[in-house]
């Protein structure tokens, strides 16, 4: 059975946080008291350990994972899935900080400077500014990109993004060939601008609709259980219903397809639905959908932050992905 820290630190006559400040930051323990830690955990068969290879290596073997959204959500269950298939193995321990309001945010960008701890910063699907990004960039580490707002730009070391704008386009052109004029988009509106794709979607998708010299209403999903009851609401209330409906997430079009339905609206006879994603139950209930793969590009992600820890550089560091335009039932043409 391997020693544990607590048994390295009583035979090597130091504290714990002795032990672990030369797994984790090793510049702040002597050479010598470094080298009696590492002598000893190799004799207590620590050596096995992840703690152990941070002791040899200087690292943390640990990667911070910045998110803008619900962990039980899709995209970040999916991205995490991702991340961990390749850092796991590598030996690399994911730490999340979940930011999802302005107080989180605060608090997470003030508190930086003691969660350095880490070999590596992923920010997935968060729209930080160069404040924030020079922040980060602060600790002297990769920095990591996971659909991000203008990675390069704003000085990312290295990034996987979707083409949202590809995607977008695709939406709006497939709406529009089918002969939809009449077309309404629902999107969210967070009280602080975290996701990158919200507004890159939308933006898009409006733009290709204009050069057709169409004008899509749009509806608000605010947050709340009760976002789709009222998106239907607003729906109903219109001075007459679309007819076709794009959303901005499929985890807003699966379960508005069934509130339509519900209220005597059939999908997609009366109303064509796309959404974004191609998520669970995409498939099942026969949503048409823009496909992208969180869990693909998040293992693009993580082998590139392992070689950039590790001081190589990826051949790629910048990486556009095409998103693609997935047709099933719930979209059909317009009849007049």
């Amino acid at each position: 059975m391997n020693a544990s820290i607590q048994d390295v630190a009583k035979a090597a006559h130091v504290s714990i946080s002795t032990v672990s400040r030369s797994f984790t930051r090793p510049e702040l323990v002597s050479a010598a008291t470094r080298e009696k830690v590492l002598r000893i955990a190799e004799e207590l068969n620590f050596s096995t350990s992840r703690s152990a290879a941070a002791l040899k290596t200087g690292r943390a073997m640990r990667v911070a994972l910045l998110m803008s959204d619900h962990i039980r959500l899709w995209f970040s269950a999916s991205v995490i899935e991702g991340l961990n298939q390749v850092l796991h193995a590598e030996g690399y321990d994911i730490s999340i900080f979940q930011i999802s309001s302005i107080e989180e945010r605060r608090d997470f960008f003030e508190m930086l400077p003691v969660r350095r701890n880490a070999d590596a910063v992923i920010v997935a699907s968060f729209d930080a500014d160069e404040t924030e990004i020079a922040q980060l960039a602060s600790a002297n580490v990769p920095i990591i990109g996971i659909n991000s707002v203008m990675p390069r730009e704003l000085g990312f070391t290295a990034a996987v993004n979707i083409d949202d704008t590809q995607g977008s386009i695709l939406a709006a052109r497939h709406l529009i060939n089918l002969g939809h004029r009449d077309i309404a988009y629902v999107r969210t509106n967070r009280d602080v601008s975290l996701h990158f794709s919200v507004q890159q979607r939308f933006d898009s998708f409006m733009e290709c609709c204009a050069g057709s010299g169409i004008s899509p209403t749009v509806i608000v999903a605010q947050e709340g259980p009760d976002r789709i009851r009222r998106v239907l609401t607003d729906l109903m209330s219109l001075e007459r219903m679309p007819t076709a409906i794009a959303c901005q997430e499929d985890g807003i079009a699966v379960p508005l397809i069934f509130q339509l339905e519900r209220s005597g609206y059939e999908v997609p006879n009366d109303i064509s639905v796309i959404g974004y994603d191609n998520s669970f139950y995409a498939n099942d209930i026969g949503l048409t959908t823009i496909a992208q793969d969180p869990i693909e590009m998040a293992k693009m992600a993580a082998e590139m932050t392992v070689k950039l820890i590790e001081g190589e550089k990826p051949e790629h560091l910048f990486r556009m992905i095409p998103a693609e335009l997935v047709v099933r039932s719930s979209t059909a043409k317009y009849i007049a």
